[in-house]
């Protein structure tokens, strides 16, 4: 165990005390520098490709069209080969899934129209 040893010498000089950090919530808190509030939070956490597969169960083509569509949080580039979406941004898409889905704003086809299929065509029972 290391003992504390205090040294003098005449030509150490005496540190000031040291200055107290703001806590959150005080009015000097709010007056550092890195917490300006012009600026959005430094920790904005970013997900890639198989994070949103985990939390979003859809294809890719059916996100990248509901992103052209603008119905699906935008993804960027972070660098010219690593794309990312906002984390935050997905949890609210999500959350507002959820609501429209509970309220019935969200209706569920009855299926597809098989009389539009190109292949194997319905035939018409009533007419034979």
């Amino acid at each position: 165990m290391l003992a504390h040893v205090h040294c003098t010498d005449a030509g150490d000089t005496a540190l000031p005390p040291k200055a107290s950090i703001p806590r959150p919530g005080t009015d000097g808190y709010e007056d550092l520098p890195q917490f300006s509030a012009k600026l959005p939070l430094p920790f904005r956490r970013t997900i890639r490709r198989q994070d949103l597969h985990q939390i979003v169960p859809l294809a890719d083509t059916t996100i990248y069209g509901m992103e052209q569509r603008g119905e699906f949080p935008r993804r960027f580039n972070l660098t010219s080969r690593c794309v990312v979406w906002d984390l935050e941004e997905v949890e609210a898409w999500i959350e507002a899934r959820k609501q429209s889905s509970r309220s019935g704003a969200i209706t569920k086809p009855n299926g597809p129209d098989v009389r539009l299929r190109k292949r194997r065509p319905v035939l018409d029972v009533a007419s034979t």
